[in-house]
Parts: C-alpha cells; structure tokens; sequence
C-alpha cells in the first residue's frame, strides 16, 4: 500500500494538502485498544480493517483516481479523560485525517467529539447517547439508533414476546445498570416514557460504577422482589460476570428472571471464557446491530480472518462505516474534511445491508434516518438474532418463570 507523504510546506506551494497527497486516503478509527473496554475496539478494528480491504481492492476511491484508504488506528484506553487526551492527539499528530470512527463507549464518544468537532473531523459512531446528537453539533453522525429510540421500539416488542410464548404478561420489572451515558440513556427513556404506558411497575432501581466489586447487594434486592422481567445494563464483561454468577447463585438464574440487557457486553465471545454457557441461555440483548441473516459470508470469512465465532455490532457497524467514508468521498471529489462532511450530510442512498432498518441519510441533528435495531438471544450457546424477522436466524424463547 502507498503511503502518504507528510507535506508540511503545502501551503507554500498555494496547493491544499488534499491535492498534493493523493496516494492513500487516512480514515482514523479512535476506540478503546487497552484497559477494560479493550475488547470491543479491537473487533471495531477488524471491522475497519475489512471494510478498507475490499473497497481497495474493488478500485479505491475512484473519484480520486483510485487513491486507496489507509486507517490510523487511535487508542482511547480506558477512561473518558484519556479519551478525550487521545482526540487531542490524533487532530494534532494526524491533520491529513479527512474522517474518522469510534468511540464505542457512549462517555467516551461525548468526550472524544468535544474535540473532533472543533478540529471540523467528520466522526461517525456506533455509540447510542441521545446526547451524542442533541448538541448541535455539525460533525458527528450516529449510524446506530440512540439509547432512546431502541428503548421504544423494543419495549412493546419484548412484551409481545412474553405474551406470544404462553407466559404471563410482565407487571413489576427491575433495573440494574451502571452509570455510562449510554446505559443512562436508556434508563432515563424506559423510566420517563415507557413503564407507566407499558403498565409496568418499578420494584427496583439500581446504579453501579464500573468496574463493579461485589454484586451481592443488587442481586440480594432481585430475591426480595422477585420482578417479573429484569432490565440489565453492564458495560464491562466483568460486570456482567459478576452479577450473572451471583444471581446463579441466589437461585435467580438460567430464566428464573427474564433477563434483557441493552448493550453488547452480555453478548461478547470473551463471556464464555468466565461464564459457562447455560448461565446465559435465554439472555435477551437489544443490540444497535449483529451479524445475522444475510451476512453469512461475511461472517464466515470474520472467523477464518481472526477467529471470531460471531459477528458483533462493532464489526458489522465499523465495517459499514468505511462504505459510508467511501460514498461521501465519491461525491465529494476531494479529501478534504469539510467537503466529506458536506457529503454525508446529503447521502440518500437508501438501505443499507450493514446497519438495521432506515436508510443512508442523516438528519440534520446527525441521527441516520429510521435506525432500526436488533434483538439477539442466547440460544444453545451463541448469540443470535432473533428479531426483526427479516433478520431473524431463529425465533425468540421466553424464558420460564
């Protein structure tokens, strides 16, 4: 692959660097590489690294005579202050960035877009905060559905999932979650909007900060109450181990409580190296997005590439992310940010197969139009989708009371 050259007297010549430097095309994937969140950056990464493969060798951009994608990977580590450390860093070490991705943690995406939207660096993200696009912001653009509107669209979906299985229609529900924007998010919309329509009562209402040290007392709280469906938020694959071993042991476990979670971190493949697999059979997760039916192949060569037994939100989201980069640079003709920008403000390429529901067109705040949703459960020992149909590999179990 070309490399770009550093051009640091361009402005001498009275040329913009995007016409000096046209070999590669820099795409910038900040997300978490190390520390607890480690994870889910790193598949974020495959997803990047895919994506840039196949459009390279289908001809690059070829508004800009083929010139091929590079990807400068950036890592946040683990904390919303080295986040935003690590934003600061790629706009002043990385001014030839034209866009960029990230940042997986919704905290961490508020920090990182503070900075990139003063840098006028198109960021796309995968991160669910309604706060992401509610401040006005011109440079940012959530592919996914935010915390909210997946709290809406799934809320009547998951009783209807109760109620088609022969079980009883859920009354009392209980709340675990831990304090990152996104899980606050979500909380806040199920809380305000959708208990008191839905006729569901609140029996507990519980908030941790990550990394969590004894999950005793939130479970303890379950088996005083018993509630009929458990709304269950961790971000940390420690978290959820923790909180799903205690509530095994309290007897809570396996069903015993419907257990639904918003997020990925119930559905990463690392889960099984601390939990065996029947502690999480019947877990449902509302997810921005999976791998499911129609991504066979592409799922198939994610495991042959880095053996990945699943497809999670953040490969397929980051993979169509770079499809999203080279759409707007085609019709921008340029490499420059403002232009990209502009170009994904005005996409309307209809549906996409990398993301669930809408189409490719951002609304003015940000948020791509019609951002659907996915719902995946554990079944026999993997993640799957299992709802929308369309996307669905399998129907949906209640689990039993």
């Amino acid at each position: 692959m070309a490399v770009a050259l550093a051009l640091p007297f361009a402005a001498t010549f009275g040329l913009p660097m995007a016409v000096l430097a046209q070999d590669t095309i820099k795409i910038g994937l900040i997300a978490p590489m190390s520390g607890n969140y480690a994870r889910p950056g790193q598949v974020m990464r495959m997803g990047a690294e895919l994506g840039i493969e196949d459009i390279n060798a289908q001809g690059g951009i070829k508004a800009l005579g083929g010139a091929k994608l590079e990807l400068v990977v950036i890592d946040t580590g683990d904390t919303t202050e080295r986040a935003k450390n690590a934003a600061q860093r790629m706009v002043a070490e990385y001014s030839d960035l034209v866009a960029a991705t990230g940042s997986y943690l919704s905290s961490f995406t508020l920090a990182v877009t503070e900075v990139t939207e003063r840098a006028k660096l198109p960021m796309l993200t995968l991160s669910y905060s309604d706060l992401i696009t509610e401040r006005g912001f011109k440079y940012i653009f959530q592919t996914s559905a935010s915390s909210g509107s997946q709290a809406a669209q799934s809320m009547p979906t998951l009783l209807s999932l109760a109620e088609n299985a022969g079980a009883k229609r859920p009354k009392t529900v209980a709340i675990i979650t831990d304090n990152t924007a996104a899980s606050i998010s979500s909380v806040k919309r199920i809380k305000d909007d959708l208990l008191g329509p839905a006729g569901l009562d609140l029996v507990v209402d519980e908030v941790f900060t990550p990394p969590l040290a004894d999950a005793t007392p939130l479970v303890q709280k379950l088996r005083a109450t018993r509630p009929d469906m458990l709304f269950f938020l961790p971000t940390v694959i420690s978290d959820a181990k923790l909180l799903l071993e205690k509530m095994s042991e309290f007897g809570l476990g396996q069903g015993k409580i419907p257990t639904i979670s918003f997020g990925i971190a119930i559905a990463e493949p690392d889960l099984l190296n601390t939990v065996s697999a029947d502690m999480v059979e019947g877990v449902i997760a509302v997810v921005a997005n999976w791998g499911s039916k129609g991504h066979e192949q592409m799922i198939e060569r994610l495991n042959k590439r880095f053996g990945e037994p699943w497809m999670t939100q953040n490969v397929i989201s980051t993979y169509g992310d770079m499809w999203i980069f080279k759409m707007a640079l085609e019709k921008a003709g340029k490499a420059d940010r403002e232009a990209v920008a502009e170009a994904i403000r005005n996409l309307d390429e209809g549906p996409s197969p990398y993301f669930p529901g809408g189409e490719l067109k951002f609304e003015p705040n940000g948020r791509r139009v019609g951002a659907g949703l996915t719902i995946i459960q554990w079944q026999n020992g993997k993640p799957i989708a299992v709802y929308p149909p369309s996307l669905a590999v399998a129907k949906p179990i209640w689990p039993a009371n």
